[in-house]
């Protein structure tokens, strides 16, 4: 069903870089397609930039002609026989769609697992919180206890470490628009970090690291956000072009001066998968605007499998695959550019859509909704939402849920922080990687990043309020612990002779 107009097509393999089953070739300096390695999929259709290479739809049916339909994504490719789709996962074998791997069970996969660590070694005898500073790094660090645990001997290493090499991760539930990607985060002025993509229905702001504190003047400010974030404190940022926001861990954001109230229940394609049916019982046809990806339950596959028809409603935006669309963000519905319901529409084909017929228009919290009807000539009526409708809304805004802020805190221990506690940095790296020391923070566990050093993320929820401060050099004081077997310990080069045994009274 692809076709190309060779007058148009330049030759810039764009098509046929991309094309996931290397149906496109570049010939003459045109794009020529093998027909019989084709799935239309349309990814070519996508990436022309000359508008050279068009797809016709067809029909969803089960097979034409000698291929398959798969329907296990949105794209449903035509597999030709002892042919893959554009997933390379599924392929068309005597006459049927079949998944090409076996499952896996978790020993087929053990080999590339990192062994866990031992019961004994998972939490830390004492936390850092209080314990003071390995200054300069060359001491050892304050606390180095030890302890038998079922017949094991651990040891914990604490101290409280500056770190300049490190941000925070804040994770912001919601789906209103707050700014541009790569939008300038600032505090008291000056700037701290910036806003970074959006992650299924939160936006993240990255606050903070090695530029932010390193940066003349600003870094202090950066310095006590980090700080002021860890510890639960309420702190008021700026996206530059974009909204006000109070942040505080556990609570909900203040977005230009208003709580946010529901966490979406997914993008709008997802909420028309999770809701299908009701949607179905609520209208002909429903749109989920959403600012990622909007649904609509007509052309959707959820929507086709639960029974909804054609309604010849057609959108304003970029359909991505049936249903879904890209849209652009905003201060609209659903945190799109749409003010007004009815700007999503493009037209109503008159020949397919049915006078009386009703949409249903509402976003992924299912908080507003806009109901019309359909009269002569495509006209959409505004009408009152149904019960069946209000109650659709109901059940998607029930299962949403609050919206809070949440963050990340992130640093780098790998550096000379290390000698206060061994006397062969490069082994208790190598020993974290290994499982064989655990690394946690303020007593809750971290993350270690795979690769090189010792970069590690912690849940800031999971941190006692009051735990960080900040030093003028800029850098945030982190309470770090490391726990291991003596053994292992002493094998890196620990410092054994000021390690004292655990005394309850003293950490009480």
């Amino acid at each position: 069903m692809i076709r190309i107009e060779s007058e148009k097509c330049l030759g810039c393999q764009w098509c046929s870089q991309d094309c996931p089953v290397k149906a496109i070739a570049i010939k003459g300096g045109k794009a020529v397609i093998d027909q019989q390695k084709c799935v239309s999929c349309g990814v070519c259709a996508k990436v022309c930039r000359y508008e050279a290479i068009y797809d016709k739809p067809i029909p969803p049916i089960e097979a034409q002609g000698d291929f398959l339909i798969c329907d296990s994504c949105p794209i449903k490719c035509q597999i030709r026989p002892n042919s893959l789709g554009a997933c390379l996962r599924y392929a068309n074998r005597d006459g049927s769609i079949v998944r090409l791997d076996k499952p896996l069970g978790l020993e087929d996969v053990r080999s590339h697992l990192t062994p866990q660590p031992i019961e004994a070694i998972r939490e830390p005898i004492i936390t850092a919180v209080g314990v003071g500073t390995t200054t300069p790094d060359l001491r050892p660090a304050p606390a180095i206890i030890y302890q038998n645990r079922h017949g094991i001997d651990v040891v914990t290493v604490a101290t409280e470490a500056p770190l300049s090499f490190s941000s925070v991760i804040v994770k912001v539930d919601t789906d209103l628009d707050i700014g541009r990607p790569g939008a300038t985060v600032i505090f008291e002025g000056r700037k701290i970090g910036m806003l970074e993509t959006e992650q299924y229905g939160s936006k993240m702001l990255h606050i903070g690291g090695a530029e932010q504190l390193t940066a003349d003047q600003s870094g202090f400010a950066a310095a006590r956000a980090v700080t002021d974030i860890v510890n639960r404190k309420v702190v008021k940022l700026r996206i530059k072009d974009g909204a006000q926001i109070e942040a505080q861990i556990g609570q909900a954001p203040i977005i230009n001066g208003s709580a946010a109230g529901a966490m979406k229940v997914g993008c709008g394609s997802a909420t028309i998968g999770l809701f299908a049916k009701n949607l179905l019982e609520a209208a002909d046809d429903v749109i989920v605007v959403d600012s990622q990806i909007t649904g609509q339950l007509s052309r959707h596959a959820a929507g086709l499998a639960a029974g909804a028809k054609p309604t010849g409603i057609e959108l304003i935006f970029r359909e991505s695959t049936p249903g879904r669309y890209f849209c652009e963000s905003g201060p609209g519905i659903g945190g799109t550019d749409i003010i007004y319901p009815l700007d999503i529409i493009k037209r109503v084909d008159t020949k397919i859509a049915k006078i009386g017929s009703t949409v249903l228009i509402t976003e992924t919290t299912g908080q507003v909704g806009y109901m019309f009807t359909v009269k002569a000539g495509g006209l959409l009526i505004p009408m009152e939402l149904t019960k069946k409708a209000a109650l659709a809304l109901k059940e998607i805004h029930d299962c949403c849920e609050s919206s809070l802020v949440s963050a990340v805190y992130t640093g780098g221990a790998g550096g000379s922080a290390r000698a206060g506690v061994c006397r062969h940095p490069p082994k208790l790296t190598k020993a974290i990687h290994q499982n064989k020391a655990v690394l946690t923070v303020a007593g809750a566990p971290a993350f270690v990043l795979p690769g090189g050093g010792i970069n590690f993320f912690v849940d800031v929820g999971q941190i006692k309020p009051g735990s960080f401060y900040w030093t003028p050099t800029p850098a945030t004081i982190c309470p770090l612990e490391y726990t291991m077997r003596l053994e292992d310990y002493q094998e890196i080069g620990g410092h054994i002779e000021v390690m004292k045994p655990f005394t309850p009274q003293k950490y009480k």
